[in-house]
């Protein structure tokens, strides 16, 4: 699954839109790597979110099968490092 549908589908971002300029802006990593907005997750990566406070990393666990999931099912699909 791409990294931005991703974002979007287990609610770490509102819109695909911003996750799409979040990759394309150098603010999210997977495995420590800067990706674009196409780039294809795997399970077991490491999402690295960049934020003026601080950063965030989480682990992919599941990939969701509908577009849009629950906030209360995102602990299925990522796990907080």
């Amino acid at each position: 699954m791409r990294i931005d549908k991703f974002l979007n589908a287990v609610n770490l971002t509102k819109r695909r839109a911003v996750s799409e300029d979040m990759c394309k802006s150098g603010v999210v990593s997977i495995n420590e790597v800067v990706c674009k907005p196409a780039k294809e997750l795997k399970i077991g990566d490491i999402i690295t979110l960049k934020f003026l406070n601080g950063e965030k990393k989480y682990e992919v666990l599941d990939f969701p099968t509908t577009k849009n999931t629950p906030k209360s099912d995102q602990t299925k699909y990522v796990k907080e490092v």
